[in-house]
């Protein structure tokens, strides 16, 4: 003989089973307390830090965590902590902290410009031009970045009409002399017929 449970049984054990179900995992309609930010404080944090990073990185990098404790969505900070991690080899961190900048901050190009700088570090060519290139469709003539896109085109072997255009450019507009003496000889190079 088999036993069964009476009915209005079931129905409590479905009910009480549901209840239990929404109260472990709140549904993602509800709303959620507000995540606690204080953006004038890490503003200031991070300031600090860059008068720092040169000098003391380990204070500096502290600090941009400090920031990032104080609001997570600082988009500076997590690109200035990912140039100290890019300066110490950390390629993976450098590239998770550049690709949170470039989430919070979409129309400017340093973190873009830095994420194709750790992709080329890493020997990541082909990934590094198409971020590079990126970052110059967000801030056309960014002069960092079209410098660095140039050399790595030039260095890779992968120079096209456009870097050389680039590279006329750079030989009378570089940041300095030694971009601009850099970019003539490549000019030279390019131009001499045999």
């Amino acid at each position: 003989m088999t036993r069964t449970c009476p009915h209005w049984f079931l129905g409590v054990l479905v009910v009480v089973t549901l209840a239990g179900c929404q109260s472990a995992s709140p549904s993602p309609y509800v709303d959620q307390p507000p995540i606690r930010r204080n953006t004038d404080k890490a503003q200031q944090l991070a300031s600090r830090a860059v008068e720092l990073m040169g000098e003391d990185s380990e204070r500096a990098e502290q600090l941009l965590r400090d920031a990032l404790a104080q609001d997570l969505y600082h988009g500076p900070s997590h690109n200035n902590l990912g140039v100290l991690l890019l300066e110490r080899g950390e390629l993976y961190e450098a590239a998770n902290e550049f690709e949170w900048a470039r989430k919070l901050m979409p129309g400017h190009p340093d973190p873009r410009m830095n994420l194709a700088l750790t992709l080329e570090k890493a020997g990541r060519t082909y990934d590094a031009i198409a971020q590079y290139r990126r970052a110059l469709e967000v801030h056309p003539g960014h002069r960092p970045t079209v410098q660095a896109l140039t050399r790595l085109e030039v260095r890779a072997g992968r120079a096209t009409d456009e870097t050389l255009d680039r590279l006329r450019v750079l030989s009378l507009e570089g940041q300095d002399a030694r971009w601009r003496s850099w970019a003539q000889e490549q000019l030279a190079l390019r131009t001499t017929s045999p």
